[in-house]
């Protein structure tokens, strides 16, 4: 049955219970004079709001060839869904970590539902605009196209221009037409006190600048635009071509919703109250726990005594593998207590001795009050080098191209201060972000979550991830390479928390670690169902094969009530689902009329609501009694 079907039967529709246009309503109800013949006379617009209306006195902006295609891209409605994608998925059960494989565009449109308003931090790295050929993406823009967002007003040097400019070399117009639709996206999925960092070169970065502060987020939410050493050279160019530095742009959804973004945490090591025996300080002992030693002395034993350094050492030391094997004392002009020492150790700082004199530093982790700086301190954050060697071990082969490096996407994360937020990345390419989280959460037990987009995009058979696809039998698109390394970064971090685990003494799990969330719910972009029409005039839905959990995932995603990476509880196989008082119901031809009551008085009892997928429904007798009760979903 078809939409209209079920409105016309008395069935209330989601999507088409508010399709009024609020601010259309508006001007017309109060301000009637801006409306004449369907069309707003912008000259009233202009007067009522205040405005110069000389046509000659130019505004301030950035125009672009294909902007209003652009502007209209962003508001047309997605003809995909998803399908949840069991083989690729990992801990399907309990993770919390969505990858959503496609175009992006659509990906975005499908998050809105349910995450318009919650993504509290998104990091992208957009493809940069080259001197490649042609910038491959794959929105269309074409008088097809233009005739389904209704842009009839468009002429033939206006598609002649849209044209050439895409398909030139280094083409600013068609980059900023690709990307101006996925922002403003992105801005509606921001909370109010959200953050966007983008990546970028020389090549976008003013022309960006200037599309987020005057169409997306507006100058008053500009931050900061980071410099990141980057230390990257293209392959093909000379040293003196060599990039030194790249950018990181930062908007927030209300810049006013912010507090302050903190500085990254910084590493100091040496400080002089543990370090030094300064005049006239008593000569005091303190107790060392071996899980609180890191050092780099060769393996051996060091015998008590007094040493070198002027510290009394009260029992022998053995070193093992690089790791100290048993509690010791140590006696010196120190200044801290053994209370001070202890509370230190609780708050993350490691005593480090690097000699074999026994001198005892502390290596603690600072943050500062400050705001981050313009420069992002390259002793912190790596390079393009660094990014290369965080995938190279992963793969043990080269299997992407300059990928970030995980420590820039973890001091940007660090920089929002808050370890349960939901972090999206719609060009996620090798998976850094992902990575990132699952990493951050080990390193301070967080509990961030990401989600992650990506399509499926070919990659070249002369590309070593090519071969490496083809070797791990993956299909050889750029999303197997991300869902790889989530993969495998997950699986490392794991076995590294449980190695780090073993060396913690103990009967129960005080001062272990737990491992984070390191799994993924996949889902695939597939074309929607659609109505067709044959030569004779008779209506008849195209429903692409799908299973019934993809069906009810694709009703939670549309719906937006709840959570979708929870995990649908099924009440009827096949058919019947709930999350928390919600019930959703698909094949609902194939269930009995005491199944429809058990859900809607269930529902009804708990405030909740009952839902009933419109592709797989049928106005049958038993579904008519129940128009009050469901709402219909396509």
């Amino acid at each position: 049955m078809t939409e209209q079907d079920f409105i016309k039967a008395g069935f209330t529709v989601v999507g088409t219970e508010n399709n009024e246009n609020k601010l259309l309503s508006f001007l017309k109800e109060n301000y009637p004079n801006v409306i004449r013949d369907t069309e707003i006379n912008l000259e009233e617009l202009k007067t009522v709001l205040g405005l110069p209306i000389d046509e000659k006195v130019n505004g301030y902006g950035l125009n672009f060839v294909g902007r209003n295609f652009a502007r209209a891209k962003y508001a047309q409605k997605t003809e995909k869904e998803l399908r949840l994608n069991t083989t690729l998925s990992k801990h399907i059960d309990t993770t919390e970590n969505l990858v959503l494989k496609g175009n992006n565009l659509d990906s975005l449109k499908i998050l809105k539902s349910h995450y318009s308003g919650q993504i509290k931090c998104i990091y992208i790295d957009p493809p940069y605009n080259t001197n490649k050929d042609e910038f491959v993406y794959p929105d269309k823009f074409d008088k097809e196209e233009a005739e389904v967002l209704g842009l009839a007003n468009l002429s033939e040097s206006d598609f002649a221009r849209m044209d050439f400019s895409f398909k030139t070399k280094k083409s600013h117009n068609g980059w900023l037409a690709f990307m101006y639709p996925r922002l403003l996206l992105a801005r509606d999925l921001l909370s109010d006190d959200g953050i966007i960092f983008i990546s970028i070169d020389d090549n976008e970065q003013a022309n960006l600048k200037l599309l987020c502060d005057n169409d997306v987020f507006g100058e008053e939410n500009f931050i900061e635009n980071y410099i990141w050493h980057s230390n990257f050279r293209p392959d093909n160019s000379s040293s003196v071509e060599r990039e030194n530095a790249q950018y990181v742009l930062c908007y927030s959804r209300n810049k006013q919703k912010i507090k302050k973004l903190i500085g990254q945490q910084k590493q100091t090591e040496g400080l002089p109250s543990l370090t030094k025996n300064k005049p006239g300080t008593n000569i005091s002992k303190l107790s060392f726990k071996k899980e609180w030693i890191e050092t780099n002395l060769p393996d051996g034993t060091y015998n008590a005594g007094e040493l070198n350094s002027g510290y009394i050492l009260h029992n022998d030391v053995i070193v093992s593998n690089g790791e100290v094997q048993n509690d010791f004392d140590l006696s010196g002009k120190v200044i801290w207590s053994q209370s001070y020492l202890e509370d230190e150790i609780k708050k993350g700082t490691k005593i480090v001795i690097k000699t074999s004199g026994f001198v005892p530093y502390s290596k603690k982790m600072e943050t500062s009050d400050l705001a981050p700086t313009t420069l992002i301190p390259n002793n912190e954050v790596g390079d393009v080098l660094e990014g290369n060697s965080d995938i190279s071990e992963l793969f043990q082969a080269k299997v992407f191209e300059h990928p970030k490096p995980v420590s820039l996407v973890k001091f940007l994360l660090n920089s929002i201060n808050d370890k349960s937020a939901v972090v999206l990345d719609f060009f996620a390419g090798s998976g850094t972000t992902g990575h990132a989280v699952m990493q951050l959460n080990a390193e301070d037990g967080g509990s961030r979550k990401f989600i992650l987009c990506q399509i499926d995009e070919p990659i070249k058979e002369d590309k070593p991830a090519y071969q490496f696809c083809i070797d791990n039998n993956l299909l050889p698109v750029i999303s197997s390479i991300t869902i790889e390394r989530l993969k495998r970064a997950g699986e490392k971090i794991a076995k590294d928390i449980e190695e780090e685990n073993s060396k913690v003494g103990g009967l129960f799990d005080e001062g272990k670690k737990q491992v984070p969330d390191i799994g993924f719910k996949v889902f695939d972009s597939v074309e929607a169902p659609k109505l067709k029409v044959d030569e004779t005039g008779q209506i008849s839905m195209d429903i692409k094969e799908s299973d019934a959990l993809s069906r009810i995932y694709n009703m939670i995603f549309t719906v937006g009530l709840d959570e979708p990476t929870q995990v649908p509880e099924e009440v009827v196989k096949d058919c019947i689902y709930k999350i928390a008082n919600h019930y959703y119901i698909t094949n609902s031809d194939k269930i009995t009329s005491d199944d429809y009551a058990n859900a809607i008085n269930a529902s009804a009892s708990s405030a909740g609501k009952v839902f009933i997928d419109g592709w797989t429904a049928s106005l049958n007798g038993t579904l008519q009694n129940y128009k009050e009760d469901v709402k219909i979903v396509f």
